[in-house]
């Protein structure tokens, strides 16, 4: 059984440094692209950046590029994402997921329940 279990995200002040992670289990983790992936209350889940199974080729929605990154340790079965000068527009659930590299949700077969971040200024 596949399981993508995503850290608690919580609550964090605007201007801040957030890194979440996922560790997934009963899957060869080295094999997959992984993903983040997030929503809004009120908006479709959007795309936020992704990662290939070697680590070499990495995507950013626009709104985070460049004060964020995604890094997995493939030893450890865990992908991170990290965003620095979070904005209270960042204030989402956030999913991540294992698939293929690409930017759409359907390229993706296992998603996480997702966390909660909740940005406040």
């Amino acid at each position: 059984q596949v399981q993508l279990v995503e850290s608690a995200g919580g609550l964090v002040q605007a201007g801040d440094s957030l890194r979440l992670s996922c560790t997934a289990s009963g899957l060869r983790f080295s094999t997959y692209a992984m993903a983040w992936f997030r929503q809004a209350p009120g908006k479709e889940r959007e795309f936020v950046s992704a990662i290939a199974w070697s680590g070499d080729i990495t995507y950013y929605e626009d709104s985070v590029k460049g004060r964020s990154t995604i890094s997995r340790d493939n030893a450890k079965n865990t992908v991170y994402l990290q965003i620095d000068s979070l904005k209270p527009e960042d204030t989402a659930v956030y999913y991540c997921a294992a698939g293929k590299l690409g930017w759409g949700s359907a390229m993706y077969d296992y998603w996480g329940q997702g966390t909660q971040v909740t940005v406040f200024s």
